[in-house]
């Protein structure tokens, strides 16, 4: 769905999978450090939108994702996932109930997918499952914004800010009382600083949980049965992950950023080397320079210098080998 904030002044349109909203309003560290600083908004109204409203949402939801949500008290926020039947990630929630309905916000482009696996498995529950993208647009204030969501509206809020779930009438009209408005790309810059994956972008079609830091996050250990909890029990307990999250801090002199899908080897191999991972997310952030995180396998050295693509890349750990 095309963003009306597009039509803004200075507004430059994402692409790839944030289509829909503004990448940049013409000053991403600006931007960046807006959102910093805990002012300004950004625009995330091309994510989807369900709920799940019904007498037995909590205790059903609670079967069928990595949460534990049987007690999930209105207003509180989580996170879950939905797994494969071999414990690869298929959907990310991000969730809270107003005390009626559990709401929901997802990746644009999954919201079909994920509500044709709810529908199937209501079997004789009492909920009601619903799209409601096309009558809410999400929108995200920073960590220590002081501006207030309108009455009424259902709120998500986070260590890293407040998720706003508002009727897309009302869009324009808040953001225009709620700037310096941010694009993606200043967004997504602070999720890499904060080491936090993004379906689709930190995962492909064999990520499990243990890769990406969720156990404990957005995945249990103290819940009943789930679809792929048998994979998320073994690796917790008998092994290790194939795969480790890393953040990277990329060569500062080199014009272009090495984008998704771009190889990871160690320095000392050389751009010819084996390849031991690949860059997920890559940004420039307004303080640390070009930064990306990247999957890599689980033995190379936390000490290890890396590079991506041809750009040098010293490493950080996310995740434990």
């Amino acid at each position: 769905m095309k963003s009306p904030l597009l039509s803004l002044p200075g507004a430059v349109p994402a692409e790839g999978r944030d289509e829909g909203v503004a990448a940049h309003y013409g000053d991403l560290f600006r931007e960046q450090r807006a959102l910093a600083d805990g002012s300004g908004l950004v625009d995330l109204s091309h994510r989807g939108v369900v709920t799940v409203s019904g007498s037995d949402r909590l205790a059903w939801l609670h079967l069928l994702i990595t949460q534990h949500v049987t007690e999930l008290a209105p207003g509180q926020a989580t996170e879950a996932l939905i797994l494969s039947a071999n414990g690869h990630i298929e959907h990310a929630l991000y969730l809270v109930d107003d005390g009626e309905r559990v709401w929901m916000h997802v990746e644009p482009g999954t919201r079909q997918d994920l509500i044709a696996y709810l529908e199937s498995m209501k079997f004789f529950y009492r909920v009601e499952v619903a799209d409601r993208t096309e009558d809410f647009a999400v929108v995200h204030l920073p960590a220590g914004s002081i501006a207030e969501a309108p009455e009424g509206s259902v709120v998500r809020e986070t260590p890293y800010g407040r998720d706003l779930f508002l009727p897309r009438p009302e869009l324009e009209s808040y953001a225009a009382g709620h700037g310096p408005l941010a694009g993606v790309l200043a967004y997504e810059a602070l999720r890499v600083e904060a080491h936090r994956p993004r379906l689709g972008f930190e995962t492909d079609h064999r990520t499990i949980p243990h890769e990406l830091g969720l156990i404990g996050v957005a995945v249990h250990l103290q819940k009943g049965c789930y679809r792929g909890q048998e994979t998320v029990a073994r690796v917790h307990n008998l092994g290790k992950p194939p795969r480790r999250l890393v953040f990277l801090h990329l060569d500062g002199s080199e014009v272009h950023l090495p984008g998704p899908g771009t190889p990871v080897r160690l320095a000392s191999d050389g751009p010819d080397g084996r390849q031991l991972g690949f860059v997920t997310t890559s940004a420039r952030h307004y303080e640390l320079g070009p930064i990306a995180l990247a999957l890599v396998k689980r033995n190379v050295a936390v000490d290890a210098e890396l590079l991506a693509g041809d750009t040098a890349a010293a490493q950080e750990t996310v995740v434990e080998p």
